[in-house]
């Protein structure tokens, strides 16, 4: 079974291929037929080390907690952020 990189944050994109490939998913290992449908998923979004995974060893990892996507990951850093309301509000408030 190949070893994931590390990344902060993963980009996930659903991918059913018609080229005649098999690949191999980085999760369980097993064989994963190009014109199935699986997942793809890119460390911190770079498509050149893009990985193709099985749709239920992809959903297995997300619940938990082993793909963050970029947007939990900057929720994780940042802290959450306002609401466009309160951001408004907030605005109107200083003038």
């Amino acid at each position: 079974m190949a070893k994931l990189p590390d990344a902060r944050w993963w980009s996930l994109r659903r991918a059913q291929n018609r080229k005649p490939a098999t690949y191999t998913c980085p999760f369980c290992g097993g064989y994963l037929a190009s014109m199935s449908e699986h997942m793809l998923i890119a460390p911190e979004g770079d498509s050149s080390r893009r990985r193709h995974a099985h749709m239920a060893c992809v959903l297995a990892a997300r619940k938990s907690g082993r793909l963050p996507t970029r947007d939990e990951w900057l929720r994780s850093e940042r802290g959450e952020r306002p609401s466009f309301v309160a951001r408004l509000l907030g605005r109107l408030q200083r003038q």
